[in-house]
């Protein structure tokens, strides 16, 4: 049975890429590696999520690597990165060092966001050499750093124990999702896009998610079951950007709001109304400007003064 992939045209196919390369981990794991945009320009790394991949980013990078130079990159085990048989918070640390290693020149700062457990991503990193050498800011979108499964209202009960017990269920399942169907299409927006969700992003959603193998969803569930990361939110001191969707039930409003009181140095919250978890592809313009601004405050501001030192 032959599965979808990418679509492959209009905003959400994803742009050809300038470079590609592979970055290797501290474990031997090597990383499927993207770089758009032109060289010289200022830089943005992405870092995706659960059972997705860098396709997922189409709309940011097809905007930002017009005047950007934009990092994309599959975590282990998603997309094109070959499946590894490490699963933890510390190897998704691992792997981005080594992707910003692999990328960025010695001392180069760029803007890192990343969505669901892309966040997480950085948030495990957040006290690594590598990450405070190359971060100059951050933008965290849909995401948590612990209590992931009990928070979640994909199963519309009361919080508790059972809803809790029935969550940890249905987000581990072994079960293969199959092809993409209208009924699958349904599950989908349902537990994770908000109602208004246009039938073209569940669809790049669907294809996106549906191609991440089973055992690769099913292993990192119980990462992200148990994950732990408030200290890495407390480690977090450069400027950092919180995004979320009013109506996102995988990580809701609710540890957006934990994440900006725990920040050192948190530089707004943005709410987007009716918004689901899929924030980057449902409100691709709102997730993109943030980036952008981002960008302009924090790497183009600091290189033109080192250039003006210099000068």
């Amino acid at each position: 049975m032959t599965r979808l992939t990418q679509v492959k045209y209009g905003p959400y196919a994803p742009p050809v890429a300038a470079g590609e390369l592979a970055a290797v981990s501290a474990d031997g794991a090597r990383l499927h590696v993207e770089v758009h945009g032109p060289q010289g320009a200022p830089a943005v790394v992405l870092v995706h999520g659960w059972t997705c991949s860098t396709a997922y980013w189409a709309a940011q990078i097809r905007d930002l690597a017009v005047d950007h130079r934009v990092v994309a990159y599959d975590q282990r085990g998603h997309g094109r990165s070959p499946v590894s048989a490490v699963c933890s918070a510390d190897a998704l640390a691992d792997d981005l060092e080594a992707v910003l290693a692999a990328t960025l020149a010695p001392g180069e700062k760029a803007v890192l966001a990343g969505h669901s457990m892309g966040g997480m991503t950085l948030m495990a990193a957040a006290g690594r050499a590598g990450f405070r050498e190359h971060t100059a800011a951050v933008l965290l979108c849909s995401t948590g750093s612990s209590r992931l499964v009990a928070e979640s209202l994909v199963v519309p009960m009361r919080a508790g124990r059972a809803r809790t017990w029935l969550t940890r269920k249905v987000l581990g399942a072994r079960a293969p999702l199959g092809p993409v169907t209208p009924i699958s299409r349904w599950i989908l927006k349902y537990a994770t896009m908000g109602p208004g969700s246009s039938p073209v992003m569940v669809e790049v959603c669907a294809r996106t998610v549906h191609t991440c193998p089973t055992r690769v969803r099913h292993a990192w569930s119980h990462v992200l079951d148990t994950l732990d990361l408030d200290h890495g939110v407390r480690e977090l001191t450069v400027p950092t950007a919180v995004v979320v969707g009013t109506a996102d039930r995988m990580t809701p409003p609710v540890h957006a709001r934990a994440l900006a009181a725990a920040l050192p140095d948190c530089v707004g919250v943005s709410e987007l109304t009716g918004v689901g978890h899929m924030a980057p592809v449902e409100a691709p313009e709102a997730v993109t400007a943030r980036i952008r601004e981002l960008v302009t405050t924090y790497v183009r501001t600091r290189r033109d003064e080192l250039e003006e030192a210099g000068a």
